[in-house]
Order: structure tokens, then C-alpha cells, then sequence
């Protein structure tokens, strides 16, 4: 540059600057001027309840049953909202955090905008509904213990009626949508967009649909596939807003999507009314902070004891069959507190005394009944420790 060298071959020898295909762009320029209000309602509303949950003391068990996961009994007894409010939980999964809101949000981010571009506010939001409720029916309809068995057979059915939330049958739904835009309009879209959707959408539905087969029995398959399948349904028969299209979207739209909205709203009111898990506070940012940032330490906790504890009372009656798989818990239970980790350890003491006090055949019936009433006597005293720890320690944690 400061020799007049010349930095690059003489124009007449450089190859011509390729030149953006005109439609595509006219194409982008009238989708993207669009609003996505909604995508990022959503998204808002979805990292609110989580907050809320975790601000209950976790997204997992009872708090997260008490904000309407899906469980097919509580269904069946009449709770329907459970169909809905999944849509908007997550997880907090052990050792991950938030990492399933962080993966749907990211999902949501990245598709729903093009999905409310393309076919309007009012459209996406029936979308997202549908395909939500869709994918929770789904995942209604699959737990068939009977059926779960084989590849195939966990693949698609579920062996237990466990807790079920997440935005990934909305999602899945929004890939549906896409995928079969791209093929019933592949005629007028330009080219620059073929290969975004259409047959450009199976590269993301196969990995997806993989790491379901591969993960399944912790990943709710039914409710991806609920939500694709009813997601390529809707966009079979509903048109999207072309660019240059002008004036608002039809009356009936504007009604289903003022129905959709209602009817979560609704469905929180119901979550409100049934609502029996500690409510969220903000001074139980304390007790998280106190778990070292690791809320979903409190939950397994507080299972595991319950479970050491019902063993140890149906030992004393004469069953010791719950004594291995409470130990077994116990020893998996993460770090809580140090007093909480030291009562921990001395519950596993006493299930592993009344172990091996059900498994030492050559004990005298004398014997026997004295370290069973040496084994009563340490829980009274465990329990009453534990009551200590809960008034000092385990109220800030969530636990009553």
C-alpha cells in the first residue's frame, strides 16, 4: 500500500462479484419488514414460569405437578388444563440447570419468526397452540406400559405415567410447518429460499427425531411427533401472507387467536386455583443461593429422605424389600448443605444397619429384637435432628 504494489490481480483479470438474486431479495426484504411479536411473547412467558417455579423451590416433582405438568391420572380426573400449561413448563434438569428452556427458547428464537412473518401474528399464535396441545394429547395417548417394549416400542409408547412438560412439541410443530411450506409453495418461492425449507427442513427433522431414538425413555417422543404431525397438517390447509399482501388478517383469524390466548390464561387460572406447592418468593433467592445455584439439589432431597424414612417404618413391620432401593437413592442424592449431606449420611447409616439386620439369618430372636430397638431409638433421634435442621436451615431451602 505504500509502495503502489498493487494488492490484488488488475480489474480486467478479477472474477465478477456475484450478484443477489433480485426476487429472493425482494422476497426477504417484504417478509422481514414483519413484526414477530408473538415469538417473543412466548418466549418471554415461557423464561417467566420458569423463574416462577424456580422461585417455588425447582422445576421438578411437586412444584412441577403444582404448575400443570402432564400427568394422564391427574387428566383423568378432571384437571384438562394439564393439556395446556405443559406447553409454557420446563425442567430443571440434574447436573444440566436450564439447559430444556435454554434449547426450546433457542428453538423458538431461531423458527419463530419466520413462521409469524410468513403467515402473520394471528396465524402463529393458533400454531403454536395447537400444535402444543396437540403434542401433550400425544404424549396422553402413548403411555401404554404394554406396548413400551423394543426399540420401536420405547420409541413411541411410554412404560409409567411420569411428569411430562416443554415446549417441544410447539417447536416440532413450527418445523412441520415449515417443512410443508416449503413444498406446497416451492413453485413461487424464489430460489434463493428453496433450500431453507422444504426438503431443506428433513436435515433438522431426521437429527432430531435420532437423538429421540437415541435418548428415549428421558425424551418424550409422542409429543415431537404430536406436535410435527399436526404442525404439517395446519400448513396443508392454511395459506400464508404472501409479500406485497396488504390490509389485516381475516376476522376469523383474529377470533382463533384471541380463543388460543384465552384458553391458556385459562388454564393458569385453573393451575392458580389447584395450585399446593410452596408459592414463589423472592427470599428464596436465599435459599438458592445457598445451594450453591443448584435448586434442583433441594427436590431429590427431600425424596430421598421421605423414601429412607418410609423404608425404615415398613422395615419395623416387617418388609425389608424398600431398604436397598432407599440407600440406593440416598447414595445418588447431590450435594445439598454440609448439615443436610450429614443427615443424609446418617439416615443411609441406620437403612444399612436394618439391612444387614434383615440379612443376618444366624441372629438370635432376642438379638434381633435388640438392635431393632437400638435402630428405633437412632431414627427417633434422627428425626428429631432433622425437625432442628428444618427450623434453622431447610425453610430457607423450600422445605416444610
Amino acid at each position: 500500500m505504500m509502495c503502489g504494489t498493487p494488492s490484488g490481480p488488475p480489474p480486467e483479470q478479477r472474477a465478477p462479484r456475484a450478484s443477489a438474486d433480485p426476487e429472493t431479495v425482494r422476497f426477504l426484504r417484504a417478509v422481514i419488514s414483519r413484526p414477530a411479536t408473538f415469538t417473543f411473547v412466548f418466549l418471554v412467558a415461557n423464561c417467566f414460569v420458569y423463574f416462577l417455579m424456580w422461585l417455588s423451590g425447582g422445576a421438578q416433582d411437586q412444584v412441577l405437578l403444582a404448575y400443570g405438568a402432564k400427568v394422564n391420572e391427574l387428566i383423568n380426573n378432571g384437571q384438562w388444563w394439564r393439556f395446556v400449561a405443559p406447553i409454557f413448563l420446563h425442567v430443571h434438569l440434574p447436573g444440566m440447570g436450564p439447559l430444556h428452556l435454554v434449547a426450546n427458547m433457542y428453538g423458538l428464537f431461531m423458527l419463530g419468526p419466520y413462521v409469524e412473518k410468513l403467515y402473520g401474528s394471528a396465524r402463529f399464535v393458533v400454531f403454536w397452540v395447537v400444535t402444543g396441545v396437540a403434542g401433550v394429547a400425544a404424549s396422553y395417548l402413548t403411555v401404554r406400559p404394554a406396548l413400551a417394549h423394543g426399540a420401536v416400542g420405547q420409541f413411541l409408547f411410554k412404560a409409567s405415567d411420569t411428569p411430562s412438560a416443554g415446549a417441544s412439541g410447539a417447536l416440532f410443530g413450527l418445523i412441520g410447518v415449515l417443512f410443508v411450506f416449503g413444498l406446497k409453495y416451492r413453485h413461487e418461492l424464489p430460489e434463493g429460499l428453496k433450500r431453507a425449507f422444504g426438503t431443506g427442513m428433513l436435515p433438522t427433522i431426521l437429527i432430531n427425531l435420532f437423538i429421540g431414538y437415541a435418548a428415549r425413555g428421558f425424551i418424550d417422543n409422542a409429543a415431537h411427533l404430536g406436535g410435527l404431525v399436526s404442525g404439517m397438517a395446519l400448513a396443508l390447509v392454511v395459506g400464508y401472507k404472501r409479500p406485497g399482501a396488504r390490509g389485516p388478517a381475516p376476522v376469523a383469524w383474529h377470533a382463533l387467536q384471541a380463543a388460543c390466548l384465552a384458553l391458556v390464561a385459562l388454564s393458569f387460572v385453573m393451575v392458580a386455583r389447584h395450585f399446593d406447592a410452596p408459592p414463589p418468593r423472592l427470599e428464596n433467592v436465599t435459599g438458592r443461593a445457598k445451594t450453591g445455584g443448584h435448586p434442583q439439589s433441594v427436590a431429590p432431597f427431600v425424596e430421598a429422605v421421605n423414601d429412607g424414612r418410609n423404608a425404615l417404618l415398613r422395615f419395623s413391620k416387617g418388609d425389608p424389600s424398600a431398604l436397598a432401593p432407599a440407600i440406593d437413592k440416598l447414595e445418588k442424592t447431590p450435594s445439598l448443605t454440609a448439615e443436610a449431606d450429614a443427615l443424609r449420611d446418617d439416615l443411609k447409616a441406620l437403612l444399612t444397619q436394618a439391612r444387614d439386620i434383615s440379612n443376618d439369618q444366624s441372629l438370635q430372636p432376642r438379638e434381633r429384637d435388640r438392635r431393632k430397638r437400638q435402630l428405633d431409638a437412632g431414627l427417633d433421634a434422627w428425626n428429631e435432628h432433622f425437625d432442628e435442621w428444618v427450623e434453622e436451615e431447610g425453610r430457607g431451602l423450600g422445605i416444610h
